[in-house]
């Protein structure tokens, strides 16, 4: 079955129920989520529309990895990319998920104030691309902001225009993934364009939201020097942000695609030298930004 997905009706991929396929791996799964089972396709799409009810993948406590501190990391499930180094294509499809209530994750999420607190984490929301449930993370955020929860989200900005200002106002670090400064090579990547990215990051910048971009370096594939040079522009034209992490490219997902029949075109792929992961380091420390 073929689905597409729109800003105005993120949940039009949605297919139900949202089971898991036997066999397939889901990582820290959503044990103690509560998920929801509704026989009704129309009731669940109605509850996901107003963001009672969203599609998870996962979700773990993890350290020093997805923002400051230790934090709560909820893998969101539906993604409008195809990048071909995806490490987690399990979440691609909302409907891979599981229905999950907004009360059941935020009393998950409660549960680890103390823990936030005393290493200066929080809540991070990843994918997937979480961006595609916008009534439901947006939710999410507030929930975690009234709670005096530091959020962050980790997002390509390929939907930033699903964001909303009050979103915004609930967010207080975006990880922002810059996939390539070069449009064709954007494309080639994800099979996306890459303006709304450039146009998300801007918005956080004029917003004065704290931003760390990732850039995922692939031989071959997103290490030509010019369009590393043009991520590295970009980044420094961002008054929000305040450091650059540059993820060398690694083959751990490979088995991912495997079980799920996907080809995987960079299965000879090298991971890059020490050398070329330092002359792309270099290339964005030169234009004055904090780089890991």
């Amino acid at each position: 079955m073929t689905t597409t997905t729109t800003a105005q009706d993120p949940t039009a991929c949605v297919d139900v129920p949202l089971e898991l396929p036997s066999g397939r791996r889901a990582g820290a799964g959503t044990a103690g989520l509560g998920a929801v089972d509704l026989s009704r396709s129309s009731e669940l799409l109605a509850r996901m529309r107003v963001g009672e009810v969203g599609s998870v993948h996962s979700w773990e406590l993890v350290t020093a990895v997805d923002g400051p501190g230790t934090r709560l990391t909820v893998f969101m499930a539906g993604c409008p990319l195809r990048c071909l180094y995806c490490h987690n294509p399990d979440t691609w499809k909302m409907r891979d998920g599981k229905a999950v209530e907004y009360d059941a994750l935020m009393a998950r999420i409660a549960r680890y104030r103390g823990v936030f607190s005393a290493t200066g984490g929080g809540l991070t929301i990843s994918g997937g691309e979480p961006l595609q449930q916008p009534a439901f993370v947006g939710r999410v955020l507030a929930g975690a902001k009234a709670l005096g929860i530091h959020t962050t989200i980790d997002t390509s900005g390929s939907l930033g225009a699903s964001c909303t200002d009050s979103m915004l106002d609930n967010i207080d670090l975006v990880l922002l993934d810059v996939k390539s400064g070069d449009p064709e090579t954007y494309r080639k990547v994800t099979g996306r364009a890459l303006q709304p990215t450039l146009d998300f990051g801007r918005r956080l910048s004029d917003r004065g939201i704290e931003t760390w971009i990732r850039f995922v370096l692939v031989p071959g594939l997103t290490d030509d020097v010019d369009n590393v040079a043009k991520v590295a522009d970009y980044a420094a034209s961002l008054s929000s942000v305040t450091r650059v992490e540059v993820l060398p490219f690694h083959q751990m997902g490979t088995d991912k695609w495997d079980s799920l029949g996907i080809r995987y075109e960079l299965a000879e792929t090298e991971p890059p030298s020490p050398e070329l992961v330092e002359r792309v380091r270099s290339q964005f420390r030169d234009r004055g930004l904090t780089v890991y």
